[in-house]
C-alpha cells in the first residue's frame, strides 16, 4: 500500500512539472496552457483552497481537485506536447532534489478564500 501511495504522489508530482513545461510549449493551446498554470499553482501554493485540518473535506482537494485539473490539462495537450514535456520533466526531477513553490499560487488561493468569505458574508 504504501509504495502504490509513494508511486502515486511521484505521478502527481511528474505530472505537475510536466504541466509547467507545457504552459511555455509554443504548440500548447490556449485553454490548456490556463488550465496547466491552474493546476501548477495550486499544487505548488503552500495554503490550499480547503485546509487538511478539516475533517475529510481538508483531503479531498489534494485526493479529487489536483487530479482532476491534471487530468483535464493533459487530455487537451497535444500529444507530441505531452512527450516532449513528460521528457524534460523528468530530467528535472532527475536533477533536483527541492520541491518547488510557488508564493503567487499562495496569494491566488488567499484571494479566493477571501472571495468566498466576503460573499458569504454578504450572503448573511
Amino acid at each position: 500500500m504504501k509504495v502504490t501511495i509513494r508511486m502515486w504522489a511521484r505521478r502527481i508530482k511528474r505530472d505537475v512539472m510536466v504541466l509547467w513545461f507545457a504552459r511555455k510549449h509554443p504548440d500548447t493551446p490556449l485553454l490548456a496552457k490556463v488550465i496547466c498554470v491552474l493546476a501548477v499553482l495550486y499544487a505548488l501554493s503552500p495554503i490550499d483552497l480547503v485546509p487538511d485540518f478539516v475533517p475529510i473535506l481538508g483531503y479531498v482537494d489534494d485526493m479529487l481537485l489536483l487530479p482532476a485539473l491534471i487530468w483535464l490539462a493533459v487530455r487537451l495537450l497535444p500529444s507530441h506536447v505531452l512527450v516532449s514535456c513528460r521528457e524534460q520533466a523528468n530530467d528535472w526531477m532527475s536533477r533536483q532534489d527541492s520541491k518547488p513553490t510557488s508564493y503567487i499560487g499562495a496569494v491566488i488561493v488567499v484571494l479566493l478564500w477571501c472571495v468566498v468569505a466576503y460573499l458569504f458574508w454578504r450572503w448573511i
